[in-house]
């Protein structure tokens, strides 16, 4: 460094004298220090690098510990002290959970890093360099694309070892030897609704007579479907469907183009731009799987199904979830994530001529994705699904007289009357309370009260959808104990929500119908789908699917009724100040 003169003084890498006068340093003096700082490295111990990446790490995964462990505590001490019967497996059911816990962790921070991105700069840059219909386009493939990457999707592969195809070939073969096709046809349900939602978005229309127009097929295709002997039983599966595409990949990716095309448009300030989405792509799929099994029951009759089957020693005899191979594990979650980000790619690249944003950061996210995928599916294998067939085998045990897998015979364990309350009791603290857990619907409720200028309250939100998922899977529980026809409950519980529909604002509509998506996340789907089959396996029942469609209808009701109640709540306190 030079030799400053008396009356100057350092400040920074500027010299001040008296007058404020500033004099900048010689390029040769900087230069020689930066080399020297250069020369002079930062060394880490371990103690610094853990002490540097605990509390980035210790608070993701917490997140998931506190959506996971509550639930997986609750069916464990329920078996244990209600049903009398210890875990079978539990080592391996609690390597499985903190495989899952780990898994998401890792796969919810690469979605984060790798994936959002590519969203927001994707959606906020195509409308002003292509035209409508290449954006719509693009938001359907998307659509296609995130639906494969979803983790509960697998769930729905994975229960097609617990369905026996003589009592529901169409069924089995759906998620079997149609189970790609079955993805595939829920994906471009997805897609259009989010070119749809896209749509809604840059327009700023109305999402009430995309409700109206879009129930219309789906009942129409309900009523056909429940009244066709060999098809009744997929019914569950479509409705369910619904359920599983509102993820973390597929909500947050879709939402994140839609909103930055209405934005780039000029049309994103609405208070309202947000929701909608999540409710589409909650229909549309029920609308595809209903329409594949109509196909197939056209091209392939039950007895070539079963033939099948059992030519490929596919009929099921003892009921197991399905397993698959740490290679098998790594193919599934290279596969569900690594197509959707070259798509991304080309869109980026090829169509938008833009260059990759961080490519490290986006680089190390995708890597996480992968890895939490891979890891995810591996403890959804042994850990959560296993552990939710396991205790929905065992809760008949409650009021009926029961034959686990091994064996051996379970006497009902209370009188009918009281066993029933108590299984359906049991149902209804899970909904709830894993409800009441959602990450999602804590942020959910807090936008809610921010755009209703606290009118609707966070816990207020976060009560009703608890209250409506809960009442939902006690209510899919009881359908599966009484073998109650699927569309039956389906049916007029839409109607009443389309009736409350009529008759709500649409800030409530949006709110209410979206509220459903965020109630099935990765954890909540796998673990109520799994209880969902071992209970209705259980009861002799031929499938046990539909839970997760009354867990998304409770809610849309319980909202949409809240919402008039605090509607008429503020209009009493304005004629009361006026």
């Amino acid at each position: 460094m030079q030799n400053l003169p008396p009356k100057q003084i350092r400040f920074g890498d500027y010299t001040r004298d008296v007058q404020a006068n500033y004099t900048q340093i010689s390029y040769n003096d900087i230069t020689n220090q930066t080399s020297r700082q250069r020369e002079e490295k930062i060394q880490l111990r371990s103690l610094d690098v853990y002490r540097l990446v605990k509390p980035y790490v210790s608070v993701r995964f917490m997140e998931q510990v506190y959506g996971l462990m509550p639930l997986a505590i609750y069916l464990v001490l329920f078996q244990i002290f209600m049903l009398r019967q210890s875990v079978t497996d539990a080592s391996t059911i609690s390597a499985g959970l903190f495989a899952v816990i780990l898994g998401l962790m890792f796969f919810m921070e690469g979605i984060k890093q790798g994936l959002m991105p590519f969203g927001e700069i994707i959606g906020n840059t195509l409308p002003k360099k292509v035209s409508l219909s290449v954006v719509l386009l693009i938001a359907f493939l998307l659509g296609i694309g995130v639906t494969f990457a979803e983790p509960a999707i697998g769930a729905l592969k994975a229960a097609g070892s617990l369905v026996e195809v003589q009592k529901a070939p169409y069924l089995y073969a759906m998620l079997n030897d149609y189970s790609n096709a079955l993805v595939l046809i829920v994906g471009i349900g997805v897609g259009l609704a989010a070119v749809l939602g896209t749509m809604r978005f840059i327009y700023g229309w109305s999402l009430k007579p995309y409700i109206y127009i879009s129930l219309i097929p789906t009942i129409l295709l309900t009523i056909y479907v429940m009244f066709n002997s060999d098809l009744v039983s997929i019914l569950g599966l479509a409705w369910d469907s619904g359920a599983v595409t509102t993820g973390p990949v597929t909500v947050p990716l879709v939402l994140a183009l839609g909103i930055g095309i209405a934005a780039a448009s000029g049309k994103g300030d609405s208070s309202l731009s947000g929701f909608g989405i999540v409710t589409l792509a909650s229909i549309f799929p029920i609308i595809g799987v209903m329409s594949l099994g109509i196909y197939l029951s056209f091209i392939i009759t039950p007895s070539e199904i079963i033939a099948l089957a059992q030519s490929s020693g596919g009929v099921v005899e003892t009921l197991a979830w399905y397993e698959t191979t740490p290679g098998e594990e790594v193919v599934l979650g290279i596969r569900a994530i690594v197509p959707l980000v070259l798509f991304l790619l080309f869109v980026l690249k090829i169509v938008l001529k833009a260059n990759v944003p961080n490519a490290g950061t986006i680089f190390y996210g995708i890597i996480l994705a992968v890895l939490g995928m891979i890891i995810f599916n591996v403890g959804l294998t042994y850990g959560l699904a296993k552990l939710g067939s396991q205790s929905g085998s065992l809760i008949p045990a409650a009021f009926n007289t029961i034959t686990t897998a091994d064996g051996s015979i379970i006497d009902a364990l209370y009188p009918y009357a009281i066993g029933l309350s108590v299984a359906i009791l049991f149902a209804w603290i899970l909904g709830f309370g894993a409800t009441l857990a959602e990450p999602a619907l804590n942020a959910l409720g807090m936008t809610v009260e921010n755009l209703t200028q606290g009118v609707f309250k966070k816990r207020t939100l976060m009560y009703a959808v608890s209250l409506g998922v809960g009442t939902g899977i006690a209510l899919g529980i009881v359908k599966i104990i009484f073998n109650l026809p699927l569309g039956y409950i389906i049916i007029p519980l839409y109607s009443v929500a389309v009736l409350l529909t009529y008759m709500s604002d649409e800030a409530y509509v949006n709110i209410a119908w979206d509220s459903a998506g965020v109630t099935t996340g990765p954890i909540t789907v796998p673990l109520v789908l799994a209880m969902g089959l071992g209970f209705g396996d259980a009861v002799g029942s031929i499938e046990g699917f539909g839970i997760l469609s009354m867990a998304s209808i409770g809610p849309i009701i319980s909202v949409l009724i809240t919402g008039l109640w605090v509607g008429q709540k503020r209009k009493k306190a304005i004629k009361e100040n006026a």
